[in-house]
């Protein structure tokens, strides 16, 4: 699961780094298909959605993303099959987004604290992270992520948004991550 996903994060971070929008943040609110499910991004969004495989199931996962100045900033969401290990899957998510990052491992005291908002499942992987990592091209950047998981009927939705940049405004980041609404 970890190679196609990883491959997967790198081609986004690649297809997002490919298109810049206004350096200006101009929030706005961007719903995904099929879901109630909206997010606050504050630039202009790409989409695609991709079947990739999660837990060796393929799933559709959703991704808009842009850039904002020098910032990178994307949210993901997949819906899993009925019965799947939500808690598992989006660990296995989290592990493969910070290897992608190269995000040094054990995260010191203070780089990952609980995330559970309102409406969102209280799993053990809802967490967000704030560390340093490596670019694919080798540059230093920052990162701060989330990863949450809703129910919806009988499935569960896994929830991811991260921004990357050589120093992340935690206005920017806040709003983001308060922004997801399930």
């Amino acid at each position: 699961m970890r190679t196609h996903f990883t491959a997967l994060m790198a081609s986004l971070t690649l297809s997002l780094t490919l298109t810049a929008c206004s350096p200006d943040q101009n929030w706005r609110e961007v719903a995904f298909e099929g879901t109630s499910l909206k997010a606050q991004l504050p630039c202009k969004p790409d989409r695609t959605t991709r079947s990739v495989p999660l837990g060796g199931v393929p799933v559709d996962l959703q991704v808009v993303g842009c850039e904002s100045g020098t910032a990178m900033v994307a949210v993901m969401t997949a819906a899993l099959q009925a019965g799947a290990d939500a808690n598992a899957l989006l660990a296995g998510w989290q592990q493969a987004t910070l290897d992608n990052a190269r995000v040094n491992r054990p995260l010191a005291s203070g780089q990952q604290q609980v995330w559970h908002r309102p409406g969102q499942l209280p799993l053990a992987a809802s967490v967000r992270v704030q560390a340093p990592g490596l670019r694919a091209d080798g540059q230093a950047v920052q990162m701060a992520a989330v990863w949450g998981a809703v129910a919806e009927g009988e499935r569960v939705r896994l929830i991811h948004a991260v921004v990357y940049d050589r120093a992340i405004s935690p206005e920017m980041a806040n709003t983001l991550f308060d922004g997801l609404k399930p």
